[in-house]
């Protein structure tokens, strides 16, 4: 355990899966934050980046944002945080968005894929059982920051805001036409099948959603998109569970 303020816990990192590829070992690291207590039981979310290896921006974000709840107990109230930065170590070590396999791990989930990355991240969704999942890319085709909401409304309130935060540092991508589907002020009803997500039987179904930054732009204007990002979709979820206690 790191201790890195009253009431905040942070493990990590932490091994949870193992494997071989081309004679040499790799692993794949969580890490998990316990923010302050709240009124209600802790809400746990998984957030992933690092599925694609030559995106390394999301990456990097999600070590940042552990550190920034670490430091500030107040924006993880609530949350019990399970950070994935590097789903594909392979990728990350080669700068390939496949695994040295040459699978593209984001159309490999619940498709009974023999991928050890994938069988790994399926078996903590399905042990975690996350209330809510959010995962980090990169577009090198997109004119700035966008997001998959899966047409759910409850996707598509959180991810609002979390455009509106990023657009302090990236401009949003507005176009109609996005990643191949419709989109509409940078939110993405459709998505592609494969995708890392909860497992099809969990019920009830977490939010999902997915945050693109636009992998041109500098790394740094990246990693703060996606913090702000981040920090929004905590800070509106909360806001969400406490008004329905109070209905």
């Amino acid at each position: 355990m790191t201790p890195t303020g009253p009431e905040v816990r942070v493990l990590g990192p932490c091994s949870f899966a193992r494997f071989e590829s081309a004679g040499r070992m790799y692993d794949i690291f969580s890490h998990r934050l316990c923010g302050l207590p709240a009124a209600h039981d802790p809400i746990r979310l998984g957030l992933f980046a690092g599925v694609h290896g030559d995106e390394p921006a999301g990456s990097l974000a999600l070590a940042r944002f552990v550190e920034v709840l670490a430091a500030e107990p107040a924006r993880a109230a609530g949350y019990e945080i399970w950070a994935y930065p590097c789903v594909n170590p392979t990728g990350a070590e080669d700068g390939t968005r496949e695994n040295r396999a040459g699978k593209d791990l984001n159309r490999e989930f619940w498709r009974g894929s023999e991928q050890p990355e994938v069988k790994a991240i399926e078996a903590e969704l399905r042990g975690r059982r996350f209330q809510g999942l959010i995962t980090l890319h990169a577009d090198d085709t997109c004119e700035g920051h966008y997001g998959y909401a899966h047409g759910q409304p409850l996707d598509n309130a959180l991810l609002r805001p979390a455009l509106v935060a990023a657009e302090r540092v990236i401009p949003r991508d507005r176009r109609s036409k996005i990643d191949g589907f419709n989109a509409r002020e940078g939110v993405i009803s459709d998505c592609f099948h494969g995708i890392l997500s909860a497992p099809p039987e969990q019920r009830p179904r977490p939010f999902n959603l997915i945050f693109e930054t636009p992998a041109r732009a500098p790394l740094a204007q990246q990693v703060a998109a996606n913090v702000a990002a981040l920090d929004a979709i905590l800070a509106t979820y909360r806001s969400f569970i406490a008004y329905g206690q109070d209905l």
